[in-house]
């Protein structure tokens, strides 16, 4: 049972591990100018670089290249009626669906309100999809490389354009094609072809046409050899089926679901090392490293043990008829008394763990895993249905959306965790009376305050909407279950909107999907345009804030190494910041966790007893 629970995530982390350390000298080397590109590569380079930049030129670079961005996606899917490679026929999507979809993709966040083998055609995955896959998970990139540019007081941070064009011309193109030809050989589907039309093994199963002749069942199909591997390298998680990676043509093996979860973490590891790498100081990073480790291990061991190795409660009995009182305005005293009848069994056996909603091509424990490891980098990528785990075990990818720097997403998550790095380095600075230091440079209370604003950022963007949608019918008619359940559902959505995660609790009715669809979701405007503006805000915010901050703390005099210098490559500073990210963590989101997971899991009734 040991080897079957545990040897799969264990084997995940020692190989990411393992790849990172190579990744991370060849990442440093690339994004260093270290290497001499030739012929064609070279004269694309020239083209693109239009001189050095400094902090907010750079920064302005990124924004007008999302714009155009948008721009882009908002035109490809409004002419997917018009474009080729729609041989189903495939109409315009709802407007605020296009909105939601456009702003989801280009910040590398995927969250989906549509299924994508129902209303997208072929031309739409490949150009809008899988060109967002390569582009949007670029821009954490570059700005982190422009952020350990300003640590080291460079004259200037780099160039946007040329930084894009070395991610994804020398990073993620040839590591894709190497992954792409795996799942191609594991039998990853790879046509322009839309679907195939085929007779069921029962004859009838879907139903007869108009002639009284058996129906044939439509198998949708697509470049899916090339769409999966920059889908989890670029930890973009954006499904070209519904199911996501639960589909078997999106992962039809177990060597593609393990391949899948290094894939997606490759990078949020290497990056962390590049970070040291180009800073010349790798055992400070190897410290963060260790940092995001230690908190990733306990998501997974949190997930496994509670989804994995504990029953679903909901299919046991509770044998016992228990009784609580609610508050009543129209009742005597206020409150009125809840009798709970006795809940019988259902005859399962649950010695396997909770098996609801779980894959199980892939062994027990590759659900919860890959639920804990899919939020941690900021995948979103999905291979059993967050929904139907455990309520307490479902607290572990919350918990990985809260912190957000759990590696994180390519350079997103290294950039929020040197928050967490400012913020305990300026607490433990006031606690020994000294002003705080970080990289030999002075914090003062510019930098605080812009690595203050940036962490803020993200509570508000899940608490405000959440408790502006629970309290009203956007998010109560959306909600598939009462109680606990349904408020998870509520801030998970809104969790994964603010995380740039893209996963969800998919009990949650928030999709139109295409324009002429009857059975839309009666709120999908609501969550369309809700969701599409937290997914904005708490993309750049966080990015263009620590680049600035970056560049005030680069520009100041290196100060002098002293007794009182807090050292940040001892275990000492690990601890310290371990206890920064659960403390701030703790007081953000506890209460908001104690009204879903924690309170569903205690009861009452299904989650009792």
């Amino acid at each position: 049972m040991f080897l079957q629970t545990w040897l799969l995530p264990i084997a995940i982390l020692v190989t990411t591990t393992v790849l990172a350390f190579p990744l991370s000298r060849y990442l440093s080397w690339i994004m260093n100018g270290e290497y001499k590109p030739a012929g064609l590569f070279s004269w694309f380079e020239e083209r693109l670089d239009s001189g050095p930049q400094n902090w907010k030129q750079y920064t302005a670079s990124m924004l007008i290249f999302n714009t155009a961005l948008f721009v882009f996606g908002f035109a490809v899917l409004w002419l997917q009626p018009w474009m080729p490679l729609n041989g189903d026929g495939k109409g315009m999507l709802a407007p605020t669906t296009i909105f939601h979809t456009v702003i989801s993709f280009m910040t590398n966040t995927d969250l989906q309100h549509y299924s994508g083998d129902v209303a997208f055609s072929n031309f739409s995955q490949i150009f809008f999809g899988l060109t967002n896959f390569f582009l949007s998970a670029s821009i954490g990139f570059c700005g982190l490389t422009a952020i350990i540019r300003a640590f080291r007081s460079d004259k200037h941070v780099g160039n946007f354009f040329v930084d894009m064009w070395r991610v994804v011309a020398y990073m993620f193109i040839p590591i894709s094609l190497m992954v792409g030809v795996v799942f191609l050989q594991q039998g990853c589907p790879m046509t322009f072809r839309s679907s195939y039309h085929v007779a069921t093994l029962e004859s009838g199963a879907m139903g007869l046409d108009s002639n009284n002749q058996p129906k044939t069942q439509a198998i949708v199909e697509g470049p899916l050899a090339a769409f999966i591997p920059m889908k989890q390298l670029g930890t973009n998680g954006g499904g070209f089926y519904g199911m996501n990676s639960a589909h078997p043509y999106e992962n039809p093996t177990a060597l593609t679901n393990f391949l899948s979860c290094v894939a997606m973490m490759m990078f949020p590891f290497a990056l962390v090392m590049m970070f040291g790498r180009m800073l010349k100081r790798f055992n400070h990073s190897l410290v963060i490293f260790s940092v995001m480790m230690v908190l990733m291990i306990g998501t997974i061991v949190w997930a496994v043990y509670y989804d994995t190795l504990k029953p679903n409660p909901g299919l046991t009995a509770h044998p016992i008829a228990q009784s609580y009182e609610i508050p009543s305005a129209s009742a005597p005293g206020g409150k009125r008394t809840v009798t709970l009848p006795t809940v019988a069994g259902l005859p399962v056996d649950q010695h396997l763990g909770n098996l609801e909603g779980k894959e199980m091509r892939f062994g027990t424990s590759a659900g919860s895993t890959f639920a804990a490891l899919t939020v941690d980098v900021t995948d979103g990528a999905v291979n059993c249905e967050h929904d139907s785990l455990n309520p307490i075990a479902a607290l572990s990818p919350m918990v990985g959306m809260w912190l957000n720097c759990i590696y994180g997403g390519k350079g997103v998550g290294m950039i929020n965790m040197l928050l967490y790095v400012i913020i305990g380095i300026f607490v433990a600075g006031q606690m020994v009376g000294r002003t705080p230091e970080y990289l030999g440079k002075k914090i003062g209370t510019r930098e605080v305050k812009l690595a203050v604003i940036s962490l803020l950022i993200h509570p508000l963007m899940i608490l405000f909407p959440t408790g502006l949608f629970a309290a009203t019918d956007w998010g109560m008619k959306a909600v598939s279950n009462p109680g606990a359940h349904g408020f998870s559902q509520i801030f998970y959505q809104f969790s994964s909107a603010s995380a740039n995660n893209g996963s969800a609790f998919d009990g949650l009715g928030v999709s139109w999907g295409l324009l002429n669809n009857s059975g839309a979701a009666v709120m999908a405007k609501a969550w369309d345009i809700a969701t599409g503006l937290v997914i904005i805000i708490s993309r750049f915010i966080p990015i263009i804030a620590p680049i600035a901050m970056a560049g005030y703390l680069g520009a100041k005099k290196t100060a002098p190494f002293g007794l009182g210098t807090l050292r940040d490559d001892t275990t000492t500073f690990g601890c310290l910041l371990v206890a920064t990210i659960l403390i701030i963590g703790a007081l953000l989101f506890l209460p908001i966790a104690a009204l879903g997971p924690f309170a569903e899991h205690l009861g009452p009734i299904p989650f009792g007893g």
